[in-house]
């Protein structure tokens, strides 16, 4: 199956494209941007990818399903476009960034300018319907993004996975913890940032690894 993505992550996807689950997938989501409003902007739904290409990672942050409200969800998990609210999310990874590193709190909360540094913003599952959260799980999109993280698990290392939440430590509980650092914590929403979210010092433990190995640091 020919599908428009960034051509490392391409080559290294293409075997879950020509698998039946993805037919079935592609299917479903075709579907429901047909007949439903759905997020991300189809153009955008392999941003993640087409933003930050395989070689390129140092950094995987992994989030849920994408916004659901009209206008929020780029492709980029917990990024939304220029001019747009920051969600409370964000502004609580912002908050922490504040607190850990002094960055001033940005006013954009599109994070364009961490994936063109080597930060891969995955969601689990690309797409979602309009103000139904996680209505697109459990229809392959999982399966796609695990094979994602396999692959980045058994081809690269020195790569700094950031897991918040539940969700995404269990999404992420395969990865070789020797050769590459996995940083945990709450998830950054408002039900649970301030249960060790706000505090973690992920963002400055990250670029202290990529230094230690020798990789720019990231200019968050």
């Amino acid at each position: 199956m020919d599908v428009r993505i960034e051509h490392s992550w391409k080559e290294v996807l293409q075997e879950e494209f020509d698998k039946p689950y993805f037919e079935f997938l592609t299917s479903f989501v075709r579907e429901e941007y047909s007949s439903q409003q759905c997020f991300p902007p189809a153009k955008y739904i392999f941003r993640a990818f087409d933003a930050c290409a395989f070689d390129k990672v140092k950094v995987v942050i992994l989030g849920q399903d994408p916004y659901h409200d009209v206008g929020q969800a780029n492709g980029l998990c917990f990024s939304v476009n220029e001019g747009v609210a920051l969600p409370p999310s964000l502004q609580n990874i912002y908050q922490e960034l504040h607190r850990d590193l002094g960055i001033a709190i940005p006013l954009s909360g599109d994070l364009q300018r961490w994936a063109t540094q080597g930060v891969l913003l995955l969601n689990s599952t690309l797409t979602v319907r309009a103000h139904q959260p996680l209505s697109h799980q459990n229809r392959g999109w999982e399966e796609l993004t695990d094979a994602a993280i396999y692959a980045l698990n058994n081809r690269r290392k020195n790569i700094v996975y950031m897991l918040w939440g539940s969700y995404a430590r269990k999404k992420g509980a395969f990865i070789n913890r020797r050769q590459n650092l996995v940083l945990e914590a709450p998830h950054p929403s408002p039900l649970s940032a301030y249960r060790g979210f706000i505090g973690c010092g992920h963002f400055s433990q990250a670029n202290r690894y990529l230094q230690q190995h020798g990789l720019e640091p990231i200019q968050w």
